[in-house]
């Protein structure tokens, strides 16, 4: 007959606990009300910021751009075809932003900036906000336009 020992007891709980990783992770869900012609309406992501990226349970990309009271609308970035009424949604906490670099002059892209051209993907070390003012141009005296780097 094994003999248990209150010792050996103590001391496995002991390294459990010391182990135990307590790790809470909050998701901001929702749930579409609506889908059609690149929008889709959804209810239940209260705490969304504007131009956040959402993530559909069918891997579909969106950006939250209309917040009301109640429901918030949401511009694809993806055709969509799967997105059902009932579907679930979660917020990344995400802006919307896109990778710049010089890799990408004369690259064809996505509306969320993946090649599309067979060329392989594009490194880029900095990104830029979507919404983000614009570079200034400056008019030289002899009337040329420059864009100031």
């Amino acid at each position: 007959m094994v003999t248990i020992r209150a010792d050996e007891i103590s001391n496995i709980i002991r390294e459990r606990i010391e182990q135990y990783n307590r790790e809470v992770k909050i998701v901001n869900t929702g749930t579409v009300l609506q889908v059609g012609d690149g929008i889709a309406r959804i209810h239940g992501l209260d705490e969304v910021m504007a131009g956040e990226l959402v993530e559909f349970e069918e891997g579909t990309i969106g950006i939250a751009l209309n917040l009301e009271s109640n429901n918030v609308g949401v511009v694809l970035m993806g055709d969509g075809l799967m997105i059902q009424e009932g579907s679930s949604v979660k917020a990344t906490g995400k802006i919307a932003q896109i990778p710049v670099s010089e890799a990408y002059l004369g690259r064809v892209i996505n509306a969320l900036a993946k090649p599309i051209d067979g060329r392989g993907e594009i490194s880029a070390s900095e990104s830029r906000l979507i919404e983000s003012p614009a570079p200034g141009v400056s008019v030289a005296g002899d009337g040329l336009a420059a864009i100031p780097s």
